[in-house]
């Protein structure tokens, strides 16, 4: 278990120490639920003080500015940006699952794979031949690395995951359980026009019965190149590339169960929450955030910095800058103009009735 001094902690997430700076502390606790000795309270919400209100506590972490009642710590750490500071904290407190270091003996590693200095590979973990293991890395047990694939130096994969065949990963990775980089995309085509081309050739009128009677498959040649500093969740798939790379940019981290189509280029710096999914050749920017539950259309692309609210349905471009919501996703405010106009329809109908009913009433009167 971790342990470590308020000044070290203080040090740590550039915050400003008051009080005892020796206490030592092994355990990040919410107000609500301290037990007491060795915890560090994290109160940067101002509203959350009250919950130590009668108690004393080894120490704080506050937000700078607020007022902390005489003998309620015996350290105090003042911070500017609390979640920040949290970033910093929950790595000096992080504990890694164990994995024994070096080769397990039911890890089967192939003739020709290139294994790092210092790398770790679990019980009945797969790396194929001319497979790249940097420096550093750590499969965890029941990973498959298929042959020809590279995982950068530093890199970390935890159980179930699967690395496909020719698929480069960079450094610093962090590949979550069962997650799957590199599968087959989905494309198939009909020997004639099937009903999806027949829908957008006809404007979405009707299609012809049976024309889809037959699912030709077409293979995926390319691969997946995902840069340095990539987090990819779990249960999360990221297809190759039918003849280009479906490619994720450094620094993107990708949440729990997201789907990543062939041929996608994601940029730099991107936030990708759950459930999304993004469909064959979208292209997104740099720094884009795409909340829970998005979908984006296929060969869509998406500016720079741009922000898509959850449950967005993305079927349009979208320009950089820009944050976007509904089905189909619109501008912020127009989307929030809709939904207050859609709040007073009642209002409406009833006026129209009344109007209705009095221009009836004259109408009969004449």
């Amino acid at each position: 278990m971790p342990r470590h001094t308020a000044l070290a902690i203080a040090d740590a997430v550039g915050g400003t120490l008051t009080g005892n700076g020796a206490v030592v502390l092994s355990r990040v606790a919410h107000p609500a639920d301290t037990l007491g000795a060795g915890d560090l309270v994290l109160a940067i919400d101002p509203k959350l003080v009250p919950f130590l209100d009668g108690k004393q506590v080894t120490a704080m972490i506050v937000s700078r500015g607020v007022d902390v009642p005489d003998g309620m710590a015996q350290a105090v750490i003042a911070v500017d940006r609390g979640r920040l500071a949290m970033s910093a904290l929950t790595r000096l407190f992080a504990e890694t699952v164990p994995v024994a270091p070096g080769i397990h003996p039911t890890a089967v590693v192939e003739d020709g794979a290139k294994i790092g200095q210092n790398v770790t590979i679990g019980a009945q973990s797969f790396v194929g031949a001319g497979a790249v293991i940097g420096d550093n890395c750590v499969l965890h047990p029941q990973t498959y690395v298929a042959p020809r694939a590279t995982l950068g130096a530093d890199g970390l994969v935890y159980p179930g995951a699967r690395i496909g065949m020719n698929v480069v990963i960079g450094a610093r990775s962090i590949i979550h359980f069962n997650a799957s980089v590199g599968a087959d995309g989905f494309s198939f085509v009909t020997p004639e026009a099937g009903s999806v081309e027949q829908a957008k050739a006809s404007g979405g009128g009707t299609v012809t019965a049976e024309s889809n009677n037959q699912l030709l498959r077409i293979a995926s040649l390319g691969a997946v190149i995902v840069g340095d500093d990539v987090e990819i969740g779990a249960n999360t798939s990221i297809d190759r590339g039918t003849i280009v790379a479906t490619r994720i940019g450094n620094g993107t981290k990708i949440d729990n169960q997201v789907q990543i189509g062939h041929n996608v280029t994601i940029g730099d710096n991107c936030l990708i929450c759950g459930r999304v999914g993004i469909a064959g050749s979208a292209k997104i920017g740099n720094r884009v955030v795409l909340g829970g539950a998005v979908g984006v259309a296929d060969h869509v692309s998406i500016g720079d910095d741009a922000v898509a609210m959850a449950l967005s349905g993305i079927a349009g471009n979208v320009q950089a800058q820009s944050v976007v919501g509904g089905i189909p996703a619109m501008p912020r405010d127009r989307l929030m103009e809709q939904f207050m106009s859609i709040g007073r329809l009642k209002q409406f109908f009833k006026k129209i009735e009344d109007l209705t009913g009095r221009i009836d009433k004259l109408e009969g009167a004449g």
